[in-house]
């Protein structure tokens, strides 16, 4: 490997935003190493990235599985001795009103959002700190900065995935470890087809929506050119910081767009 090409680790990356991610860090001459579930999804992906003539590797994972996780960063430090980024971008939705969620569907959310990113970033920070650096970015979400009806359990994910994020940075900035959230509205990815299976939300929102490829695009660059924070779209991001400061006027203001769920 060359100086220039890293190790890019994503997980989901079986489609949506982690499957462009890993093409678009790819065509940038970086190798990109996908984990997920399925390993058809898995296989799919790693041809569409070989075609093209760009390397490319895969681990099939459950990432809630802790041994799973050491396991499989485990071998890759066998394979490629660090990891040079981390992209924590498994995630997990579903738009119910709380007396519907089941205990189930909570700590699913729960188990994916949040539990999975402390694994995945515990076991390869040993290596990090040994390297001496290290790039880690987290997919969050407006909803962690702003919650919505239905939106609760998942809301309350991301909230704390971005409040790890910020302390983590803290923690890790001395080791030359930089730490990134990025925090999107709504993506043309298949997480709708979980979170809400009627489709009426994802068709209520239809002309909000960020291609994968854009948003792809944006975390490569602040790979190449580290972040703190990616916050899209930009008037979304204005509301959450409004809403930090008038938490009362945005809801009154906003309670019908609040709803499209």
């Amino acid at each position: 490997m060359s100086m220039k090409e890293k190790v890019i680790v994503v997980t989901g990356a079986s489609s949506g935003i982690g499957a462009a991610i890993a093409k678009k860090a790819a065509e940038k001459g970086h190798h990109p190493v996908l984990i997920a579930r399925s390993r058809d999804k898995l296989e799919n992906v790693q041809k569409e990235i070989e075609k093209n003539g760009k390397t490319c590797s895969f681990f099939q994972a459950d990432v809630t599985n802790e041994l799973e996780v050491e396991n499989v960063v485990s071998f890759l430090h066998e394979s490629f001795s660090s990891v040079d980024v981390l992209i924590n971008n498994a995630g997990v939705g579903k738009f119910a009103y709380v007396e519907e969620l089941t205990a189930e569907e909570t700590k699913e959310m729960v188990e994916v959002n949040v539990l999975s990113v402390f694994y995945l970033v515990k076991a390869v920070l040993p290596s990090m700190k040994k390297h001496g650096g290290g790039h880690i970015i987290n997919i969050g979400s407006q909803a962690g900065r702003l919650a919505t009806p239905k939106a609760s359990i998942y809301a309350a994910s991301k909230h704390a995935l971005i409040g790890f994020s910020n302390a983590l940075r803290l923690e890790v900035e001395p080791y030359h470890i930089f730490v990134s959230t990025v925090n999107p509205g709504p993506v043309r990815t298949p997480f709708f087809q979980k979170a809400d299976p009627s489709g009426s939300y994802e068709k209520a929102v239809e002309k909000l929506l960020i291609e994968p490829d854009d948003l792809a695009k944006k975390i490569i660059r602040t790979i190449e050119k580290p972040k703190r924070e990616i916050n899209i779209p930009w008037w979304m991001a204005g509301l959450s910081k409004l809403y930090g400061l008038f938490p009362g006027l945005v809801e009154k203001a906003g309670k019908k767009q609040f709803q499209k769920k």
